[in-house]
């Protein structure tokens, strides 16, 4: 049996008035009175960043429950710091999930966020550039006029949105203006089409009450339930509120809160509930260990942790970390009392780390587990399943392809900066068609498989390891699964050290020892960058570069190479700003690494 996704899909099932059914959490939501048929939808917007809700920006029919289901969704879950989910909801409330790796963290700064909405499709856009689009069967069923929505709220499914804690609260979402444009093919003048004419933008000045309601409900999954006074209007944004029911609206008198204490080597890492000011953070001495010192306190970019160097400190007993004065960044600062917090100690990942994700226990593999602040590695989402007793080939560890999750968007795992070489162990073991599901992988940034079909390429239940290096510079190694058709799925994965200088410049005269791809000179570039490469043997070789779609813009390389180091160039001056990767296929060698063009 396959799992369904634990996100959406219990949004708004019923809309129950607020007076029903008081919750202790107060969320907000702006709808439209008006509905819409089709069009481009925009917002710029900074969401919350905190862990168990989010921010979403999405349109919904809600103007007849007898009607099918349709809902097209943009949603940013605090959880993530550089990941936004889409999705479409269909009849029979059928999700369509899929996560994009942002590269960026959603709650730092604000960003344009839309998607058009046509009978054929409908195409997500991030900062003006397509990022993702779905064009099934399933598109011809939205059909029906939606209201423009967003909202704040905590849902109940942790596996979804993570864990929830009220310290984290008070919490806000800042919307500076929405845009609607509506369809009208070939007469438009906006939209990868030309097919879009824009109709209203609203900069939240005001609340216009011509155009928009502030919603008073509720809805099964939701924690907290939907109140006018969490809908705020200032300096020309509209801000929704999350907060407990005795603070609502945009204020703030809650100090920061620790949320958790890990050590790292010799060091402490300190979490915040929120954004701390970085004098009181910095200082030393409101940091106290029994038994140790403090010396120094370094706040990250983020203004939510804070890094402490220490001596003395006894590793095998246990002790808290007593913090006190440190203050929040509101205009009147709230100031921390003094507050004890546990210090987690875990065991650091020995290599070979082998993890059978989605089972337990075997064959020398780790377990499957979720990420949090006490692991040192786990899964951000996704469902258990299970194919016992089926046969696997090409593999003598078939229990580790047995199992899986699917529907992940991230792992992560904690290990000491440098580089690593990483196995990710994917078998289809649902799907006996191609073109039934594909999924995109981002190793730390760099796309290492590019819509990706598993059956098609390997066919039924046939176990694929897929090799890749990656380098680490912040103490955990992230992978990113984005679905194109269906779930993107994980069956293992195993992480080994690699030496430093892999690669090094190599002497044009020498045959190198391996095939290698090089980081291309100058990154960021404009106009022109030269990509560097190593062959260690006679290679059918192609060098080709893709847009972040995954779309192939330019063929470099494309034929017969002797062994030694090659140098192309890329002329990118046809092309935009944008991010850009070029990937390099040598036999059975595959590479691919990322290029920023700045014009």
């Amino acid at each position: 049996m396959r799992a369904f996704h634990a996100g959406c899909l219990f949004l708004c099932v019923v809309a129950v008035p607020q007076h029903a059914l008081a919750k202790s959490y107060k969320g907000a939501e702006y709808r439209t009175k008006a509905s819409y048929l089709y069009g481009k939808f925009e917002a710029r917007l900074k969401s919350n960043g905190k862990e168990g809700m989010l921010a979403s920006f999405f349109t919904y029919n809600d103007s007849n429950p007898a009607t099918p289901w349709a809902e097209i969704d943009i949603e940013i879950l605090g959880r993530y710091t550089d990941d936004v989910q889409f999705n479409t909801i269909t009849a029979g409330t059928v999700n369509h999930v899929s996560h994009h790796f942002a590269g960026f963290d959603p709650a730092a700064d604000y960003h344009t966020y839309g998607f058009e909405w046509t009978p054929d499709y409908v195409a997500w856009f991030v900062d003006s550039v397509e990022v993702y689009r779905q064009s099934g069967s399933h598109i011809a069923t939205l059909n029906q006029s939606q209201k423009i929505m967003m909202n704040v709220w905590n849902p109940t499914m942790e596996n979804w949105a993570g864990t929830w804690n009220e310290a984290v609260l008070p919490a806000f979402a800042f919307y500076d203006w929405v845009r609607y444009s509506s369809y009208t093919p070939g007469a438009g003048t906006v939209g990868s089409g030309k097919n879009f004419t824009p109709q209203w933008t609203d900069n939240f000045d005001a609340w216009d009450q011509t155009r928009w309601d502030k919603a008073t409900h509720t809805f099964g999954g939701n924690n907290c339930d939907f109140v006018v006074e969490n809908a705020v209007f200032q300096d020309g944004k509209l801000i929704l509120c999350l907060t407990k029911e005795s603070a609502t609206g945009y204020t703030d008198s809650t100090p920061p809160s620790v949320m958790s204490v890990r050590a790292e080597g010799s060091n402490l890492r300190v979490r915040f509930s929120k954004e701390v000011e970085k004098t009181s953070a910095e200082t030393a001495a409101n940091y106290i260990i029994p038994g140790a010192t403090v010396v120094a306190a370094r706040l990250s970019e983020d203004h939510k942790s804070v890094l402490l160097t220490v001596t003395g400190l006894d590793s095998t007993v246990q002790t808290n970390l007593i913090l006190h004065n440190v203050q929040d960044r509101w205009a009147t600062p709230n100031v921390m009392g003094f507050q004890a917090s546990p210090i987690i100690r875990t065991k650091p990942v020995a290599f070979p780390l082998k993890i059978n994700v989605g089972g337990s226990s075997a064959l020398g593999y780790m377990p499957d587990q979720l990420w949090r602040d006490s692991v040192e590695y786990g899964r951000m989402d996704g469902q258990v399943v299970s194919y016992s007793g089926a046969s696997i080939s090409g593999t003598s560890e078939q229990e580790i392809y047995r199992t899986e999750v699917n529907d992940l968007s991230e792992f992560k795992v904690r290990l000491p900066n440098g580089r690593y070489l990483v196995t990710l162990m994917m078998a289809e073991n649902y799907f006996k068609a191609s073109n039934q599901r594909s999924f995109n992988v981002v190793v730390e940034g760099v796309p290492v498989e590019t819509n990706l079909d598993l059956f098609a390429r390997f066919g039924y239940r046939v176990s694929y390891a897929k090799l890749a290096t990656a380098a680490v510079n912040d103490g955990v190694l992230d992978i990113h699964f984005q679905g194109l058709l269906d779930r993107p799925l994980l069956n293992g994965m195993t992480i080994s050290q690699l030496p430093t200088g892999v690669e090094r410049p190599w002497s044009e005269n020498v045959v190198p020892k391996m095939f290698a791809l090089m980081q291309n000179y100058p990154n960021p570039f404009n106009p022109s960058t030269a990509i560097r490469y190593q062959l260690s043997a006679v290679s059918d070789v192609t060098l080709k570069v893709v847009d972040v779609l995954g779309r192939e813009v330019a063929v470099l390389v494309d034929g017969v190479q002797q062994p030694g180091v090659h140098t192309t160039r890329w002329d990118a001056a046809p092309y935009p700003t944008g991010i850009y990767f070029y990937q390099l296929s040598a036999g059975a060698f595959r590479s691919v690494k990322k290029m920023v063009l700045i014009k």
